[in-house]
């Protein structure tokens, strides 16, 4: 299991590890103050983990560069963070996955882009430019895997919500703005 928390911190943790739960519970991990979990996934130990931030950053790296710890154990820096920039998604996938990116920001625009476009490095980077965040754009809100035969639904603050083929979203380079995908209201 990794485990990605809002501040660039990942943690790999056998699943083991979790076998013998008790009805209140045991720690997972230890967590800074002001610090927050972001996501967890289920990787096979082979896997490439993608950070992805809220002010449009990714680093790709090995899972082999986290070694498993402790559920109890604090993990280790995945990504170096600007200041004011925090981690929104983390995504496991096998190396050779056919899969892209796709990135939705706060004004309803977003982008897919090949997982080949992004360059595996060694953990704890500042990582590379995933999309534009421009005043048209807003932040990152979300990133996820997809491929060609799935759908993606949208789904605003104030309730609006749209479904689209992920096959009709174009696919594009990491250094670009997007398009939109939904209209948001101010």
């Amino acid at each position: 299991i990794v485990m990605a928390t809002q501040k660039g911190v990942v943690k790999k943790t056998t699943l083991e590890a979790f076998s013998n739960i008790r009805a209140s519970g045991i720690i997972a991990l230890t967590i800074d103050e002001g610090d927050h979990l972001v996501e967890v996934r289920l990787t096979d130990g082979q896997y490439d983990l993608l950070l992805a931030t809220r002010e449009g950053r990714a680093i790709r790296f090995p899972e082999e560069k986290v070694r498993a710890m402790g559920r109890t154990a604090r993990g280790v820096k995945g990504i170096g963070l600007r200041e004011k920039d925090e981690v929104v998604a983390c995504e496991a996938f096998p190396r050779n996955a056919p899969a892209t990116l796709m990135t939705v920001c706060e004004h309803g625009y977003g982008k897919r882009t090949a997982v080949a476009e992004y360059p595996v490095k060694g953990r704890g980077g500042l990582g590379v430019i995933t999309i534009k965040t421009t005043e048209r754009n807003g932040k990152v809100v979300g990133c996820r895997l997809v491929t060609d035969d799935e759908d993606l639904m949208l789904i605003t603050s104030g309730g609006k919500i749209i479904r689209m083929p992920v096959a009709g979203i174009r696919t594009m380079a990491r250094n670009t703005q997007g398009v939109r995908l939904i209209r948001a209201d101010e």
